[in-house]
């Protein structure tokens, strides 16, 4: 049964109870005044760099990937990405009034690729859409966007304690993109997400969903193609502390599943959908773009 996500505290922090470590980037205090976030007009991503100054920063995220100016980085080809996620039992689904999340429990890692020997843990994953097909992913390629992006949220367990201690070191987290396109047929590991979103259609609602899921499902077959590059935490506080891998590979979801992502609503009372939650381009810069693979 869908039930109300526990409160904050007076000062910000997550109810005591909860799960020692893990917060949504939104939990985190701005350094100025506070906002409610969001992404219209009056309080979108033009707005945050007012109230959240990291967010004005140089290595700031999403990015625009252009292959051909990616550096083809051999370490990488020769020293392939570990991903070692475990399974989820009765999975928490969660609506937090900008995404689609679910925590993880288990204790699923990766390694190797940009990360070297350090093992970083999954804490959690959220999704990010647009209106209709033409848009919804924050990461583009070429100029192109795809209808919607799946980022896996990781933080170096080797150096750090807790995600907490983690988002404000520059080496403290590393997120995985998986873009996702609008194809015929259901996306098996994407069912448990899809057939539990309207139960969370409200914001601050979670669910147990009674079922299981790898997050390995959720991954296109190929994850040795990637470009990858130091960035962001793309929603405030906007964190300069992610090291970002972008899947070339795309994986496929059918109309009714991306439908139910957009269905999902940034109130209390159902009223208004989340039509979009995505982050413009940010400029490179300075900052080296690498990819595992050649063209």
């Amino acid at each position: 049964m869908a039930k109300r996500k526990a409160r904050s505290n007076e000062n910000g922090g997550r109810d005591p109870k909860s799960r020692r470590g893990v917060v949504s980037p939104e939990e985190i205090k701005p350094k100025t005044t506070d906002m409610h976030w969001g992404y219209d007009k009056e309080n979108g991503p033009q707005t945050w760099g007012h109230h959240y100054p990291e967010a004005n920063g140089p290595r700031q995220s999403p990015i625009d990937i252009d292959p051909s100016s990616a550096k083809f980085d051999v370490i990488l080809a020769n020293n392939p990405l570990v991903i070692n996620y475990q399974t989820e039992h009765n999975l928490n689904v969660e609506n937090n009034g900008h995404s689609y999340k679910a925590d993880i429990k288990e204790e699923s890692t990766i390694s190797g690729g940009p990360l070297g020997s350090s093992k970083y843990k999954l804490v959690q994953f959220h999704f990010h859409w647009g209106r209709d097909d033409k848009c919804g992913s924050e990461h583009t390629l070429k100029g192109k966007m795809y209808p919607g992006e799946l980022h896996l949220v990781h933080y170096n367990a080797e150096k750090y304690k807790s995600f907490t201690e983690a988002v404000t070191q520059p080496d403290g987290l590393a997120v995985i993109g998986v873009f996702l396109k609008v194809g015929t047929i259901d996306h098996e590991g994407f069912k448990v997400l899809s057939d539990n979103a309207s139960k969370v259609k409200c914001k601050a609602f979670k669910t147990e969903t009674g079922l299981d899921l790898n997050p390995n499902n959720l991954l296109p077959e190929n994850v040795t193609n990637y470009w990858t590059y130091e960035g962001s935490l793309t929603t405030p506080p906007c964190c300069e502390s992610v090291q970002w891998i972008v899947l070339k590979d795309p994986i496929s979801v059918s109309p009714e599943q991306i439908r139910a992502l957009r269905n999902l609503c940034c109130d209390e009372n159902g009223s208004k959908r989340i039509i979009e939650n995505f982050r413009p381009p940010l400029p490179l810069g300075e900052r080296e773009l690498r990819s595992s693979f050649q063209l």
